[in-house]
């Protein structure tokens, strides 16, 4: 299947002016002019100044008498193409497969490389806002064709997936010029009414071609994915990569994994040499058509390992759509850091380091890279502030909970009320209620009194709670406080479940 990823840079010569110069502040209008003929004319425009009524193709004698204090400097159209192909080798962070759109945009193919960034949704709000921290205004939309992503990311509309198999329904009520259809041609057909695109996919087609030729038709097919549309990727510096040709074309599953296998083998004997390991991976096959299908993925620590390198990719390849075959396959450490040989060299065991960031990758390509983490101690009196999430091989900090003091198997956050009856009273609980079940205490234990920390609000500087396990006749566990003496109010709550 393909996914790609429009990115769309409405402003990019007057943003990569300001970044470059310093100045003017975004709400001066600032215009580049370029020589059209005899006239100076605008050739791009920044949000303030279209917001002012300036647009490209005017005359810069009549902007300048509309607009006074107008900022305008020299069109260059070179160094924004090669402003633009820098920006494309940043976003092969993102894939291994990144094209130039110029003037204003890129290509970015995200299916095998999207599940690294926690989906789809996320690799676009992170790609948009790291462009907008940089100064530029940026929109991105994805989508199973370059077409149907383009055109999305030029409107100005709050959905920007557009789901597998959806871009044909989304396209039928959007203006041609989404279609990337010649501004003469769009004339031409608003004057017989067609102004959709659906309203074009819906015309005969023998006419229609004598008539108006087949860049029209031709830009609607591809943009519902019924014709291909290869793109130009730049190619990614691959410092530490290996490539195999093939002489006959091949497409079996099994046939690309012994091809992994032997990449991922040849691969981590250059690391090797270079004491090196990956700590992302990019594998591309290229079709006969030339059609590139690329894969990532990522290991929490580095990693030269073949048969760890060859199973993370079995993952994926179902991902890889053959088609007609592949005759080249290319396998590139992008990210790598240090390792040297005696860290690879160990048996896995249960607390062998390696070991464990073997199963992590695992997971984390099963599950995706936000869902692991490991739960670690913080030094804090409230229970429910003594622990957080880090990463899954994040290094001890040297906390610990208290020793001797038993603690649920769950935490309850926040801590849920319950109704408890006590013989006298600050003993423990007798009974409570709980969810609507009351539960008979039949064992208690405790108080363990736990204060406040006064140094949070003056709020915690009095505060303090009692807290008690008891079992109830079933056999479960509890770990239930009262907040204050009874005498006081003080009310019960249920904080835990289990017995660690």
């Amino acid at each position: 299947m393909r996914r790609v990823v429009s990115v769309y840079l409405p402003t990019w010569p007057t943003d990569r002016w300001r970044r470059r110069s310093g100045g003017p502040p975004p709400d001066e209008p600032l215009v580049t002019v370029a020589q059209d003929g005899p006239r100076r004319v605008l050739a791009a425009v920044d949000r303030a100044a279209w917001g002012l009524g300036l647009r490209p193709g005017m005359s810069a004698a009549e902007a300048q008498s509309r607009v006074a204090g107008l900022v305008v400097v020299e069109a260059a159209p070179e160094d924004d193409l090669a402003g633009l192909a820098r920006l494309a080798d940043w976003c092969l962070a993102y894939s291994p497969l990144v094209a130039l759109d110029p003037p204003l945009g890129l290509w970015i193919e995200s299916a095998g490389a999207a599940h690294l960034h926690g989906g789809e949704a996320r690799l676009l709000a992170d790609l948009c806002r790291r462009l907008r921290a940089g100064g530029l205004a940026a929109r991105a939309a994805v989508a199973d064709t370059p077409g149907a992503a383009w055109a999305v990311a030029r409107l100005p509309r709050a959905g920007r997936i557009v789901a597998p198999g959806r871009q044909g329904a989304v396209l039928a009520e959007l203006p041609l010029w989404v279609l990337r259809v010649e501004a003469g041609t769009v004339a031409r057909l608003h004057q017989l009414g067609i102004e959709r695109v659906g309203q074009l996919a819906a015309q005969p087609r023998a006419p229609f071609r004598l008539r108006f030729g087949e860049g029209a038709l031709r830009r609607l097919d591809q943009a519902l994915g019924h014709a291909p549309e290869p793109l130009a990727y730049r190619a990614p510096p691959e410092t530490h990569a290996v490539r195999l040709a093939f002489p006959e074309p091949i497409g079996a599953p099994e046939t690309l994994a012994r091809v992994v296998a032997r990449l991922s083998e040849a691969l981590a004997q250059d690391l090797e040499r270079r004491a090196l390991g990956g700590r992302r991976f990019d594998l591309v096959f290229v079709r006969v058509d030339g059609a590139p299908q690329a894969v990532s993925v990522g290991t929490a620590r580095p990693s030269r390992d073949p048969r760890h390198l060859a199973g993370l990719f079995a993952e994926r390849l179902s991902l890889v759509d053959p088609g007609h075959g592949i005759d080249e396959a290319r396998l590139a450490a992008v990210r790598v850091e240090p390792l040297d040989a005696r860290q690879i060299a160990a048996l896995a065991d249960d607390t062998d380091p390696d070991g464990m960031a073997l199963l992590v990758d695992r997971l984390a390509l099963r599950l995706g890279p936000g869902r692991l983490f490991r739960a670690a101690p913080v030094e804090s009196e409230w229970p429910e502030r003594a622990v957080r999430r880090v990463a899954p091989l994040a290094p001890a900090t040297g906390a610990s909970w208290p020793a001797g003091l038993p603690r649920p198997g769950r935490l309850i956050d926040p801590p849920e009320p319950v109704v408890a009856l006590a013989a006298v009273p600050d003993a423990p609980p007798g009974a409570f209620t709980w969810r609507g079940a009351r539960r008979r205490v039949v064992a208690a234990d405790g108080p363990e009194r736990v204060f406040g920390e006064w140094w949070r609000s003056d709020a915690e500087a009095s505060a303090f709670r009692d807290y008690y396990r008891v079992e109830d006749e079933s056999g479960a566990r509890y770990w239930l406080f009262r907040d204050a003496p009874a005498a006081e109010g003080g009310r019960w709550w249920l904080h835990g479940l289990g017995e660690a």
